[in-house]
């Protein structure tokens, strides 16, 4: 029996693997990113803000202990657990010497309320050494490596300045997976000049591959940046919410329901965000994709060719 929801959510995951909810504490390990740092670029991606995608991230002045706690206590009105995952969510995550990547990773891990390590990076910033690291520390707990792919079209890579080809992100899929830990991909839907078919193609190349999460990301537009400034001079347009939604559901479609869902949208910080608007609604609008699942009578995976058809999968709480 299905959920009502129609996918496979990370909350059902937690649940099944912990018997609770696992809230998700944003850290800032301090990095920068080779595409900020003068290695790839100055500029970072099109479409990032000062603070690297790490807008939500706890303040990095902090210690990481510090910062656990910072998040915690803004979690502590909705939170129902006792366990939390330490996402280092601030630029690119392994981009550091080792030893630093190892003592901030640890600090976190270190402690008993800490069951995950997540964290998010480029897959040019793994080197054989931060592999190994990666593999010793998921022995300990689990490690998760959320990779920011976007899209698979060289066309829209180069327009985001995302610095890297398709291949590299091919070969970090296949040495991740080889070790052992899990593999969770980013995709922005609405990319300007990118097609629904163009968004679907994307999603039909990543679940071919050994991941086990995604993360859907609509375009937003925040102020400071360069995407900003195309935006204001009309050279394209952000995806209206009933768009969305109709490409996020084929997107969920072809999903294997193995695959386990992190993200159904997301919201850019409400002083610098500029579109869409509808974005920052977040419960209405995960309520209209939950409605719209079941006004479809549709689900994850009802287009999934990578299964046998006669296989059947339950995400009943």
């Amino acid at each position: 029996m299905w959920l009502d929801k129609r996918y496979h959510s990370l909350d059902y995951e937690m649940k099944s693997q912990y018997g609770q909810k696992l809230y998700k504490l944003a850290l800032d390990g301090g990095f920068t990113c080779p595409n900020r740092d003068g290695t790839l670029d100055t500029r970072g991606c099109i479409f990032c803000s000062a603070g690297g995608s790490g807008d939500f991230a706890a303040d990095r002045k902090l210690t990481i202990t510090e910062q656990i706690e910072q998040a915690k206590t803004k979690l502590s009105e909705k939170q129902t657990g006792s366990l939390f995952i330490a996402y280092f969510q601030a630029y690119t995550g392994t981009y550091a010497p080792v030893e630093y990547l190892r003592s901030v990773y640890e600090e976190a891990i270190s402690r008993p309320d800490i069951a995950i390590l997540s964290i998010a990076t480029r897959p040019d910033c793994l080197s054989r050494e931060v592999l190994d690291l990666l593999e010793e520390l998921n022995a300990v707990k689990p490690v998760w490596i959320e990779l920011g792919l976007q899209t698979i079209h060289p066309q829209t890579a180069e327009y985001i300045r995302r610095g890297y080809p398709l291949s590299v992100f091919d070969q970090a899929v296949a040495a991740l997976t080889a070790r052992g830990i899990e593999v969770i991909v980013h995709v922005i839907l609405g990319l300007p000049g990118e097609s629904a078919d163009d968004m679907l193609a994307t999603v039909r190349y990543i679940v071919q591959m050994p991941i086990s999460g995604i993360k859907f990301q609509l375009l937003h537009v925040l102020k400071g940046t360069d995407l900003y400034r195309n935006y204001q001079k009309h050279l394209f347009q952000v995806l209206s919410m009933e768009k969305y939604t109709d490409i996020l559901i084929r997107c969920i479609e072809l999903l294997p329901p193995r695959i386990v869902i992190h993200r159904l949208t997301g919201d850019g910080p409400r002083p610098i965000l500029v579109a869409p608007e509808w974005s920052l609604h977040k419960k209405y609008v995960l309520n209209y994709i939950h409605h719209s699942l079941k006004a479809r009578d549709t689900w994850q995976g009802k287009f999934d060719c990578t299964i046998s058809q006669n296989e059947n999968f339950s995400f009943e709480l």
